[in-house]
């Protein structure tokens, strides 16, 4: 995340110098866009140290939905900067400005694009490896604007070829449009996030193979399996049926591998295992994949 806030300083120099020499609104645009980048990345960058602060007396599952929190800021901010971005682009549509010095400015957003697209596959990479909700919102983020600011240099292009002024603030109308879609997904995704969704359909695969086989050769059976993220961190909650003649002492023993397994099928996770004697119908909660 600290790389992703030096970078965004770096770009956001560079677009508002390529704007300032070219006058396009569509690359003032994407600059305003990459400001919003920078306090998305501040904002991040508070949420993993919060999400990093292990559980205390208020906080009994840890802090990790503080990444959802980051990932909702970015979406708002993401919102705001469409409004202002089409706001622009209106004002140039009713008062058209040529454009100058084109072969600097596009020059300049080049760089700048390049520097997001390789940032942006960074936190991507690094949000999976971590299960960072704010590593990923932030990497998709650059990403989006990295194919804002290729709209945007196709249509100076165009602007160039033709001369057809109109074309830029056009483009930066689709740009604010664009920017709108993408505020809305980051903000879908953190309230799912919020409402504590169950884990991703591959985790749960991974879990319901890990019980059959456990099942198969242990002589148990499994009634209920629920699960959430938060976070990074995975919270899994089983009832387990045993034979009723096994002692607590021996069910524990089971119930202890069970959540070694699991840990060890997710990475990581926190896994709490009910017994119950075989024949009972467990009513709470989905039933077991």
């Amino acid at each position: 995340m600290w790389l992703a806030i030096v970078v965004s300083l770096a770009t956001i120099s560079l677009k508002l110098v390529a704007a300032a020499i070219t006058g396009s609104v569509g690359l003032l645009s994407d600059a305003i866009e990459s400001v919003i980048n920078l306090v998305a990345a501040a904002v991040g960058l508070w949420a993993l140290k919060v999400a990093a602060k292990p559980a205390d007396d208020n906080h009994h599952f840890g802090h990790a939905k503080a990444e959802y929190f980051s990932a909702q800021v970015e979406g708002t901010m993401i919102l705001v900067a469409a409004i202002a971005i089409i706001y622009t682009a209106i004002d140039r549509l009713i008062h058209p400005q040529p454009i100058e010095q084109v072969s600097i400015g596009l020059a300049l957003s080049v760089v700048a694009t390049l520097l997001n697209l390789l940032v942006g596959m960074v936190l991507i990479r690094a949000g999976q490896r971590y299960r960072s909700a704010a590593l990923d919102a932030d990497g998709r983020h650059l990403l989006t604007d990295v194919w804002t600011t290729v709209g945007v240099l196709a249509g100076i292009a165009l602007v160039t070829a033709t001369g057809w002024e109109i074309l830029d603030p056009i483009i930066a109308l689709a740009v604010g449009i664009n920017i709108i879609f993408t505020g809305y997904r980051l903000l879908r995704k953190s309230i799912q996030g919020l409402l504590s969704q169950a884990l991703p359909d591959d985790e749960l695969s991974a879990i319901d193979t890990f019980l059959t086989d456990f099942a198969a050769a242990k002589g148990v059976d499994f009634t209920s399996v629920r699960t959430v993220a938060f976070g990074r961190d995975r919270l899994v909650n089983i009832v387990m049926q045993v034979p009723g003649e096994w002692s607590v002492d021996h069910s524990h023993d089971y119930a202890d591998l069970v959540e070694e397994g699991i840990a060890r099928t997710l990475g990581a996770a926190e896994t709490v295992v009910h017994i119950e004697p075989m024949g009972i119908t467990t009513r709470v909660g989905p039933q077991w994949m």
